[in-house]
């Protein structure tokens, strides 16, 4: 963050807001773990029918793959997640009777144990939902919702609180999540298609306020340093007010762009960074980016999922290089059970994650985009370049053969030393006519991927 940034005094309209720039904490992060936890981790239902982006609009919702939209997908009659649920729980079972169960279990949940996983992941930041579409927030709020009984509004434990004291005292940033276009208490309108998402976003002045009031005691009680919202913002909100001074405490805070509406004539256009679900971009990015995505098709848990439906460690490591080599963050989601604990399959992606980033964070944390984000080797294995200060690192997406590395490219200057992360042995390296050659002395590791370290003069 710049002392020029840090004197800066936001006013309440979105000319002045607009004048915010990305703090470099957030650049240096890379990964963040993102957490929905609520009362559809109870039922913990969905279909896994495919990532999102893969199945047609027109299957999405009835076959939500999402289990946080499970009162949604209830409310659509004859969808799986309505025979599921009349079968298992029977008709007269509502969505909020979860919350009995919900916060009995969460009595058991251990909010450092969590934390420390997360924290072993390599993550520099976490963003937990506070409150998700269907109204159920996960701290006791002072804010009356009118549409739910006070035993079925918000969970008993405040678990916002616990675990934002959990993380930062492991030294993790902490960000949360808050859905401020739907909450199905005041709208219970079933969204079937693609084009009804945005005609329930509630734009009602009593919503308006009772969104304006969640932001702000969510920041008074827990200042966090992300206002990660979804699906739109209330027009009739006031919401400049609310991000000037969020800005104003923390200039080193950040939006994204959920709160924005696609209205035309909006003014409401600002975010620190963009959130492209379940995808990536192609090439280096002039903004700052950060997709977010499941370890399965789901957000939140869903014990329909199975190793079939979880990215595997290999995937997730050549994600998280592809996005950091473009300029983007990854916002890499877990779904606990109810009681908090992390399924098993989770909590090994998260560790295994780690543990390679203990190797090779180097060419990761701290980096910026490179002149370019892609290449291959001269064997055809793919490559993604990043840079810091006068070091490019070309990490490589596999097991180089046994002849070592050799890649084309042009190199800004004269190579200095050539270093290969995460190990000891000798690599001696050689750069001509545009040609960089790396053989390790001794045989690679077993590993999904190799991150060099060339010096540049």
């Amino acid at each position: 963050m710049s002392n020029a940034q840090q004197d800066v005094r936001f006013e309440p309209n979105w000319e002045s807001i607009r004048m915010h720039r990305v703090p470099d904490w957030y650049h240096d992060a890379k990964l963040g773990i993102f957490v929905h936890w609520g009362l559809f981790s109870v039922p913990a239902w969905a279909t896994p029918v495919g990532e999102f982006g893969t199945v047609d609009w027109d299957r999405w919702f009835a076959n939500n793959p999402y289990s946080e939209w499970y009162l949604n997908t209830l409310r659509i009659e004859g969808s799986p997640t309505f025979e599921h649920h009349r079968t298992t729980f029977g008709d007269g079972f509502d969505y909020m009777d979860f919350a009995e169960e919900f916060n009995a279990r969460t009595r058991r949940w251990d909010p450092l144990a969590m934390a420390k996983l997360f924290k072993s992941s390599g993550a520099g930041y976490v963003v937990l939902t506070s409150k998700h579409h269907d109204g159920f927030t996960l701290w006791p709020s002072r804010v009356e919702n009118p549409h739910l009984p006070p035993d079925r509004r918000c969970s008993e434990r405040d678990l916002v609180g616990e675990l934002t004291d959990a993380v930062r005292g492991l030294g993790l940033r902490m960000g949360l999540y808050y859905s401020g276009g739907l909450d199905w208490s005041f709208n219970p309108t079933p969204i079937k298609s693609q084009e009804l998402v945005g005609a329930t976003i509630n734009h009602t002045p009593e919503f308006a306020a009772y969104a304006d009031a969640h932001w702000r005691e969510l920041r008074e009680r827990y200042d966090p340093i992300i206002l990660w919202n979804d699906i739109g913002y209330p027009e009739q909100a006031d919401l400049a007010a609310i991000v000037a001074d969020f800005y104003n405490d923390h200039p080193d805070g950040l939006i994204n762009d959920r709160f924005e509406t696609r209205k035309p004539g909006s003014s409401r256009r600002h975010h620190d960074f963009t959130t492209p679900e379940y995808s990536q971009l192609d090439e280096i990015a002039p903004y700052k980016w950060e997709s977010c995505r499941g370890l399965g098709y789901s957000f939140g848990y869903n014990r329909s999922e199975t190793a079939e439906h979880t990215v595997s460690e290999t995937d997730l490591i050549h994600l998280l290089c592809d996005i950091v080599s473009k300029n983007g963050n990854l916002l890499l989601n877990v779904g606990p059970r109810a009681d908090g604990s992390i399924p098993q399959i989770q909590a090994e992606r998260l560790r295994g994650l780690g543990a390679w980033l203990e190797r090779n964070g180097e060419a990761i944390f701290g980096t910026r985009p490179w002149v370019r984000a892609t290449g291959e080797t001269e064997d055809g294995m793919p490559v993604r370049f990043t840079a810091k200060g006068d070091a490019v690192y070309a990490i490589v997406l596999g097991r180089p053969g046994p002849d070592g590395i050799s890649l084309r490219l042009d190199l800004p200057g004269r190579l200095r030393h050539a270093t290969l992360l995460g190990s000891s042995a000798a690599a001696p390296a050689s750069y001509d006519d545009g040609r960089l050659l790396l053989r390790p002395s001794v045989p690679l590791p077993d590993s999904p991927a190799h991150a060099l370290r060339f010096l540049i003069r």
